[in-house]
C-alpha cells in the first residue's frame, strides 16, 4: 500500500485522491476481493456499466499487490476520461471535483438497486422530524443501495423559514462530504463547521419562494446534520470561483484540524444518531498559487501505524507532527470512527 504514483502530465491532484482513496481500508479490502464483480449493474444508464470500477479495481491491486515500488494510473486515467471528458488531456484540476464524480461513479456502476421504484419527493413541516428523517433514509435506500451509500453517505436537514408568514420547510437531503466555508475568522474546522451550520438569510437575489404566501420572500436557511457516516470527507472550500464558473483565488488560511479523537456529538441533531468520535487517516493537500499549485497526500498506514507523505512518485514516512504544517494546505480530509 506504500507506492508511488506516476505522474502522466499534471496528474496531482488525481495521484493525490488516489492515495487518500487506498488508505480508506473497507474500500480497498473490498476491491482486493472478488466480490465486487458479483455487484455490477449494467443495466444501471446512470453508471459506467461496470468500467470505471474495474479499472479502479484493478489500480488498487497494482499499487497493494504488485512488486512495483511506482504505479503508471494511465489505463485508469484513461477510462475516467471516457466517461468525464472534463479531465481529458494533462491539465490541472481539482481533487474534491474528481473525488466527487469518481465516488458517485464507483455508486452507480455498483449500485445494488436494479430497478428503481418511483418516490414522490415531499417536504416536511417539522411536527415529526425523526419519523420524516427515518422515512426519507428509507426511501433513499429504495434508490440507492452500495458500499459507497454504506461508508461515505450521511443525512441533513435543510429548513427554510418564511420570515413574512412563519411557514416552516423542511427538507431531508443525503450527502457524500462535507463542503465548509472558509473566513477570515476560521482558525479551525470546528470554526468551519460553525460557520457551515449557522443560519442564513435569503433576501434580494437569493429570496425564498414561499408555497404558503406564493411569492418570493425574505427567509432564512438552515442546515442540520442529521446522520454521520463510518467516513467522513471533509472539503475545505479554498477555491474562490468567478461568474464564469473559473477559479478566482485561493485561502491559503491555516485551518487547524483534529487529527485523532475529533468529537461530533454536538453537531448531530438527531436524537437517534451515532455520537461518533473520529480519526484522520487521510488528507489530500493543496500547495501554491491557482495556476502553478501542486498536490501532495499524507495518509496513515494500516500495517505500522505510520504516516506517510506521498508527492506523486516519491513517497517517505513522516512524524504525526507533520499536521501543523498542513494547517494551510489542507484541502480534502478524510475521517473515520
Amino acid at each position: 500500500g506504500v507506492i508511488g504514483l506516476r505522474n502522466l502530465g499534471n496528474t496531482c491532484f488525481l495521484n493525490s485522491s488516489l492515495q487518500c482513496l487506498s488508505a480508506t481500508i473497507p474500500l480497498t479490502d473490498y476491491f482486493l476481493g472478488y466480490d465486487y464483480r458479483s455487484e455490477i449493474n449494467k443495466k444501471n444508464f446512470l453508471g459506467t456499466g461496470g468500467r470505471l470500477s474495474t479499472a479502479y479495481a484493478e489500480l488498487t491491486k497494482q499499487m497493494w499487490l504488485g512488486s512495483k515500488s511506482v504505479v503508471e494510473p494511465i489505463s485508469f486515467k484513461k477510462q475516467l476520461e471516457t466517461f468525464a471528458p472534463q479531465f481529458v488531456g494533462y491539465h490541472q484540476h481539482d481533487a474534491q471535483e474528481l473525488l466527487a464524480f469518481l465516488l458517485d461513479g464507483i455508486h452507480e456502476d455498483l449500485n445494488r438497486v436494479k430497478e428503481r421504484p418511483y418516490i414522490e419527493d415531499h417536504d416536511c413541516d417539522g411536527s415529526n422530524n425523526e419519523e420524516d428523517a427515518v422515512e426519507n433514509w428509507k426511501n433513499y435506500l429504495r434508490r440507492n443501495k452500495s458500499l459507497i451509500v454504506d461508508m461515505f453517505q450521511g443525512q441533513i436537514r435543510n429548513t427554510c423559514t418564511c420570515l413574512t408568514c412563519g411557514h416552516v420547510n423542511i427538507r431531508f437531503e443525503p450527502f457524500m462530504y462535507l463542503s465548509l466555508p472558509i473566513t477570515k475568522t476560521c482558525k479551525s474546522i470546528d470554526g468551519c463547521m460553525d460557520l457551515y451550520l449557522k443560519e442564513e438569510k435569503l433576501e434580494g437575489a437569493d429570496q425564498y419562494y414561499c408555497e404558503k404566501c406564493k411569492d418570493h420572500v425574505d427567509g432564512t436557511k438552515k442546515q442540520d446534520i442529521w446522520m454521520l457516516p463510518p467516513v467522513l470527507i471533509v472539503h475545505l472550500k479554498r477555491f474562490k470561483y468567478n461568474e464564469y464558473g473559473k477559479v478566482g483565488s485561493k485561502n491559503d488560511a491555516s485551518i487547524e484540524h483534529p487529527v485523532t479523537d475529533w468529537d461530533l456529538k454536538s453537531r448531530v441533531k438527531s436524537s437517534r444518531g451515532v455520537y461518533p468520535t473520529y480519526d484522520l487517516y487521510a488528507v489530500s493537500n493543496h500547495m501554491g498559487g491557482l495556476s502553478g499549485g501542486h498536490y501532495t497526500a499524507h495518509t496513515l498506514n494500516r500495517f505500522d501505524d505510520k504516516w506517510y507523505e506521498f508527492n506523486d512518485r516519491s513517497y517517505r514516512s513522516v512524524d504525526e507532527s507533520i499536521h501543523k504544517e498542513l494547517f494551510k494546505s489542507s484541502y480534502v480530509l478524510f475521517y473515520n470512527r
